[in-house]
């Protein structure tokens, strides 16, 4: 019922609203921040204690401060050093709840997106699989970039509720990955099923879209069966399963 309180500093808040933007791609390499007083009045924070937040992101190599006529605070990198992150976790327990609710959402997003998704959204899907691709040695970033595509997807539906779900959504399968997940995966494979899933979502094929997407949840449903020693708390429902996979045997989740 209950999880241990973290205290955490206004100024730590204010930086992690930062690098949310950073890790989900709003903000973008190059990009310049909205200057101290703006940016202080939204967040309704002190300057002070914004500058204290920022100090810590020029430390990380996140933000560059350039002074003078035409400076500002500009992004300076959008891979997010581990230790800046906020430490967060899952019980072992609670993996299967995350799993389960991305079985229920990450599909119908993708139908979803099929229908309102423009050329412009295809292409900042394929751009962000391009890079995974060129950063395939470094996990950190090949997994940011994952998870922007996933909100790319959430975008391309153009409902502002199912990307702020998919946030809360992709946050969580983090913590899952952390807690049943002790090595890197197959990077190859990673690229193979976003291409697949962008190629389903042009299509517009809801039956198509719904057999990739049985493959891209059940990924890591399977590691989880596998690390953890356990099957699946609860049975998958037909109408959560592809059309495909109805016909053979029940499986325990």
């Amino acid at each position: 019922m209950f999880r241990p309180v973290r205290p955490r500093t206004t100024s730590e808040e204010a930086r992690d609203q930062i690098v949310e933007a950073i890790r989900s791609g709003d903000l973008q390499v190059g990009d310049r921040l909205p200057s101290e007083r703006v940016l202080a009045a939204q967040i309704e924070i002190s300057r002070p204690t914004l500058r204290e937040a920022i100090r810590g992101l020029v430390e990380a190599g996140l933000i560059e401060v350039k002074p003078g006529p035409g400076g500002g605070m500009f992004v300076r990198s959008d891979v997010i050093p581990q230790a800046i992150l906020t430490p967060e976790s899952l019980r072992l327990g609670e993996v299967a709840s995350v799993l389960e609710a991305r079985r229920l959402l990450e599909p119908r997003v993708a139908q979803l997106a099929s229908l309102y998704a423009t050329e412009d959204d295809f292409e900042t899907m394929q751009r962000t699989i391009e890079l995974q691709r060129e950063t395939q040695d470094d996990w950190q970033r090949f997994s940011q970039l994952g998870e922007q595509f996933h909100l790319g997807l959430a975008r391309a539906t153009r409902n502002w509720a199912v990307v702020e779900l998919m946030r809360i959504l992709l946050r969580m399968l983090a913590m899952a990955r952390q807690t049943v997940a002790d090595d890197k995966p197959d990077t190859a494979w990673a690229i193979d099923i976003h291409e697949r899933t962008l190629a389903a979502v042009k299509s517009g094929d809801p039956a198509e879209i719904e057999i990739v997407m049985e493959e891209h949840v059940g990924f890591l449903e399977r590691v989880w069966e596998e690390r953890s020693g356990r099957t699946r708390l609860r049975r998958i429902p037909d109408f959560l399963v592809a059309p495909d996979e109805r016909a053979g045997p029940v499986r325990q989740g």
